[in-house]
């Protein structure tokens, strides 16, 4: 889907990493996490920099990239972004049909812009559809080639360190 509106992959691979999380990155990390030459990840930077939808910060000699927060469709395509990694319909499926599901977090590696091909989710509530989450566990490895790992807990903690917020 998302390959349809944009055709540079590099393009696709930057607009996840910024787009999906609250991340920041700089040319060499970047191009050493996508595989790509540093040259196509800067033309793809500056693009995205020039349209607007990222803002740069210098640390030292380094440059710095993160999402512009403020710009007009900031939440559109973060929207689509997480649309494209299967994420909402993901937490709506586990909030909607897993019983007394009181929050939903997204935690661990994925929720911090790293993708290992494990999604952690922290669920809160009480008599929670355990059949129905092991289904889900299997749809969405099916889906997404991401494993799921779930974490139920019947209070909520005091803190939680993922910053993907879903409520019930």
């Amino acid at each position: 889907m998302l390959s349809s509106i944009v055709t540079s992959k590099t393009r696709i691979k930057l607009l996840l990493k910024f787009f999906s999380h609250n991340n920041s990155g700089y040319l060499r990390s970047l191009a050493k996490e996508f595989d790509e030459s540093t040259n196509s990840v800067r033309v793809e930077l500056n693009r995205l920099t020039e349209a607007g939808l990222l803002n740069t910060e210098d640390e030292g000699k380094t440059k710095v990239y993160r999402a512009n927060k403020s710009h007009p469709f900031f939440e559109e395509i973060s929207n689509m972004v997480s649309k494209f990694l299967g994420l909402d319909e993901l937490m709506e499926k586990i909030v909607r049909r897993m019983g007394a599901v009181e929050k939903a977090y997204i935690v661990g590696d994925y929720a911090h812009g790293k993708d290992t091909g494990e999604i952690e989710v922290l669920l809160i509530g009480k008599n929670l559809d355990l059949k129905y989450l092991d289904f889900l566990k299997d749809k969405t490895y099916e889906k997404l080639q991401r494993k799921v790992i779930v974490h139920l807990q019947e209070e909520e903690l005091e803190e939680v360190k993922g910053i993907m917020i879903f409520g019930g």
